[in-house]
């Protein structure tokens, strides 16, 4: 099979078109036959060498896939060879070919496309954990996503509003800002023109956010204190502006705040497996009723890895690069 070989740490030109033998499924795996495979901020730290994979996964890029399961291991019940599936994979989807863990496939939904169901497991099994299970958003409550025309930015507005949440996104251009109220965000903020911490207490009239999504880091966390509501969540899935940093904690106590955080990849395979079971609950059936879609940018074909970083790394993304195989 062909595959994006990424052995050599660095720029976006160390990637390149290599072949290698078809992996085989071990018990509870199914091997995909790609369709496609998603692009996200992970493969690129991977590939700058800041994101080592897990000793027992595949070193290829590539953390979502869709496509047809083409071989089933030993103890998979659910898949049978053909089944047309989307999957959270722990690496490998940068290739014709990837093993997925059985419970981390879900079903192509209803209304999707194969090829464009590879944009959908990352942003999905991330922003469910992360607003759902680890902030416990709640109906009516106030979001604020950083970040708001990012892959998980643009799942989180649309998988927000679905779900009855005012929302309130940060971007970086008019362009963005307005791709983000297209997609239903009540309020889009351009943080190089205005202060987000004063638009949001003025548009939630001095109450603050009651849950922040941050992928941002740096002198954020302190101003996401700022912006939160009484009893807020904040939860970081990113440092994109640094991890260390003095913060002042005290009006963190006086407000009750909960300051949290998380990586996927790292989490074990049943806390994955769960998530998988919620989304297909809860989620799958927004996406049959199009209230949740995924919002593809660019497509580009397996040699073309290299493109689709420098397109990563450029900023200007709107919704999610796929690789289209």
């Amino acid at each position: 099979m062909r595959y994006v070989d990424s052995s050599a740490a660095g720029a976006p030109s160390v990637l390149t078109l290599a072949e290698g033998s078809v992996p085989e499924p071990k018990p509870g795996e199914v091997l995909i036959q790609v369709a496609a495979a998603g692009v996200n901020r992970p493969d690129v730290l991977q590939r700058q060498g800041l994101y080592p994979p897990p000793e027992d996964a595949s070193p290829v890029l590539g953390l979502e896939v869709s496509g047809t399961v083409a071989a089933v291991g030993n103890q998979v019940q659910r898949w049978q060879v053909g089944d047309r599936v989307c999957a959270l994979v722990n690496g490998g989807g940068y290739a014709e070919y990837a093993v997925a863990p059985a419970d981390q496939c879900l079903p192509l939904p209803e209304g999707v496309d194969l090829e464009d169901a590879a944009a959908l497991p990352e942003a999905l099994f991330t922003v469910w954990h992360n607003l759902w299970q680890r902030a416990r958003l709640q109906p009516g409550e106030t979001l604020l996503i950083h970040g708001g025309a990012s892959g998980i930015g643009t799942t989180a507005i649309q998988l927000a509003k679905a779900l009855d949440h005012r929302v309130i996104v940060t971007a970086g251009s008019p362009e963005k800002c307005e791709a983000c109220l297209a997609l239903g965000a009540d309020r889009a903020i351009n943080y190089r023109e205005k202060d987000f911490v004063t638009e949001v207490k003025a548009f939630t009239d001095g109450q603050g956010a009651d849950v922040i999504l941050d992928m941002v880091g740096g002198d954020y966390v302190q101003r996401n204190i700022k912006a939160a509501a009484k009893e807020g969540r904040i939860v970081n899935i990113a440092f994109l502006s640094g991890s260390k940093v003095e913060v002042d904690l005290m009006p963190l106590m006086l407000k009750r705040l909960t300051l949290t955080g998380s990586t996927l990849r790292a989490q074990s395979a049943e806390a994955k497996a769960g998530i998988a079971r919620e989304l297909e609950q809860r989620v799958w059936p927004l996406i049959a009723l199009g209230r949740v879609r995924p919002l593809i940018n660019h497509r580009f074909a397996l040699s073309d890895a290299q493109k689709a970083h420098e397109l990563m790394e450029s900023n200007t993304l709107i919704g999610k690069a796929i690789i289209d195989l």
